[in-house]
C-alpha cells in the first residue's frame, strides 16, 4: 500500500473563498469517485492559521507503485492539478504503509 501526502498553500493574496479556489476544492473532493485505484481519501482545509501551516492536504491511499502512477496520470487529477497551479504550490510525500 502506498500513502500519499499532499500539503497546499495558496500564493499570497488568494483566498479560500475565491471561485477558482472552490472550483479546485471541488474538483479534488470528487477524485476518490472518478479513480478506481484509490483506496482511502481525505481532502480538507486546515483548521490552524499559523504562519508555518499549509491550507489544505490530501492524505490518500492505492495500493501499489503502477496504482500510484495511473492515480497520478489519470485526466480527472491532471485537470485538478492544472486547477491548483494557477493559485497555489505544494509539496508531497509518497511513502510505502
Amino acid at each position: 500500500m502506498i500513502r500519499h501526502l499532499v500539503l497546499f498553500k495558496l500564493n499570497d493574496g488568494v483566498g479560500h473563498d475565491e471561485p477558482r479556489v472552490r472550483d479546485g476544492v471541488r474538483a479534488f473532493q470528487e477524485l476518490p469517485g472518478r479513480i478506481s485505484d484509490v483506496r482511502s481519501w481525505e481532502f480538507a482545509r486546515n483548521v490552524t492559521d499559523r504562519p508555518i501551516a499549509y491550507d489544505y492536504a490530501i492524505n490518500c491511499t492505492v495500493d501499489d507503485q503502477q496504482a500510484l502512477v495511473r492515480y497520478l496520470e489519470h485526466p480527472a487529477h491532471q485537470a485538478g492539478v492544472a486547477q491548483w497551479q494557477a493559485f497555489a504550490t505544494w509539496v508531497i510525500a509518497d511513502y510505502e504503509i
